[in-house]
């Protein structure tokens, strides 16, 4: 498998997590969260971390209810991959995000964070837990 960067979105109307990830250690780390409300804003602020990590692909966790039922902000997230792929003309892929933010929750509850600290690293430890669930599966297909 070649050697590939990949960047992660934790999708959200007013946050968006984003982590970034490797294809040949097949791990992902939190990055940051990015706090904008506007298209343009969220464009631009993902073109600087696209410059940033030069990534080969794209991935935006695709919410679900717990029966795996869309949840009402799928298509929230849907449309955000698309104007990725228009803008960047990388390769967007999705990832089921269910508990994705309970599971972040409980990383941080280990770890000791909690308050502000665990309020500003959430979003960006949820799109890990999405990162490195497409990377396990990815690199599972692979082998």
């Amino acid at each position: 498998m070649p050697e590939e960067t990949i960047l992660a979105f934790d999708f959200g109307a007013r946050r968006i997590g984003v982590a970034v990830g490797n294809s040949v250690t097949r791990t992902a780390r939190a990055l940051t969260t990015l706090h904008v409300e506007s298209n343009a804003e969220r464009l631009a602020a993902v073109a600087a971390l696209v410059a940033e990590w030069q990534p080969a692909r794209l991935v935006v966790g695709e919410p679900h209810h717990a029966d795996g039922a869309p949840h009402e902000v799928a298509h929230l997230a849907k449309k955000f991959g698309n104007r990725l792929r228009e803008q960047f003309r990388l390769p967007v892929e999705y990832e089921d995000e269910t508990l994705s933010s309970a599971a972040a929750a409980e990383a941080l509850d280990r770890a000791g964070v909690f308050g502000e600290r665990r309020r500003g690293r959430l979003d960006a430890e949820a799109a890990q837990v999405i990162l490195q669930r497409f990377l396990d599966k990815w690199t599972a297909h692979a082998a």
